[in-house]
């Protein structure tokens, strides 16, 4: 293992001076540290765009009244293979959060180099009575086992149903505005087009992922896959 010049310069303050005081002036002469609550002291947050590049929470629902919604989000992860339960994070209780609330559905459709302004345009302020699908030209397609649809153009996509709906809360136990949706994926569509001898091939299918900065976004190929196996 090669040290970084970071750790090589800490090895040497221990070495030159071997006192707690003096490693503590060169951490902080080489790191910028500060506690979030009390403000990062920079020009922008960079919480989200360390915690990067995030695949994208491209999420469909229906209302309980029948309307279509589908918006992306930037915190979306998978958390489980068996069940296999993935989760999106919605900051402000926004319109898929009451639609999965109120049916227990939601579907998540993967964005690719091709959708990505599509995507986009789905992140737009609408009403709840106007469907994202109409307003960026996309198509919904009848799901198998929820009602929710899901984007035909995507060549991925999960059917889930909400296993919990859960409010975040602060280390001090006080209430956050955000909401982090859980769901068991219950039906998987994958385009035949990125099955390879029946392996998904990741690289080929233009995973598009987000970024931290206002507009900044991830794409990935061949070129950034390399292999490391676990240490028996």
């Amino acid at each position: 293992m090669t040290r970084s010049p970071l750790s090589l310069r800490l090895l040497a303050s221990a070495d030159e001076y071997g006192d707690p005081v003096s490693q503590e002036a060169v951490v902080s002469e080489l790191f910028h540290s500060y506690e979030p609550r009390q403000g990062h002291r920079l020009p922008h947050d960079p919480l989200n765009m360390i915690v990067a590049p995030r695949p994208i929470g491209w999420i469909s629902t229906r209302s309980a009244t029948g309307g279509l919604n589908l918006a992306p989000y930037s915190f979306f992860n998978a958390f489980n293979y068996k069940p296999p339960i993935i989760g999106f994070s919605s900051i402000g209780y926004k319109d898929s959060v009451r639609n999965v609330e109120q049916t227990r559905e939601f579907a998540w459709n993967l964005v690719t180099l091709s959708l990505a302004e599509a995507m986009n345009q789905t992140s737009a302020m609408l009403p709840p009575e106007v469907s994202e699908f109409d307003f960026a030209g996309l198509t919904p397609l009848e799901s198998q086992l929820i009602s929710a649809p899901r984007v035909a153009e995507s060549p991925v996509s999960f059917e889930c149903r909400c296993t919990q709906i859960v409010q975040l809360t602060a280390a001090d136990g006080r209430k956050v505005s955000t909401w982090l949706v859980l769901g068991e994926v219950v039906m998987v569509h994958i385009a035949q087009s990125l099955l390879q001898n029946g392996v998904y091939n990741t690289a080929a299918a233009g995973h598009v992922l987000r970024g931290g900065g206002a507009g900044d976004y991830f794409t990935i190929g061949s070129d950034q896959l390399f292999r490391m196996m676990r240490p028996k």
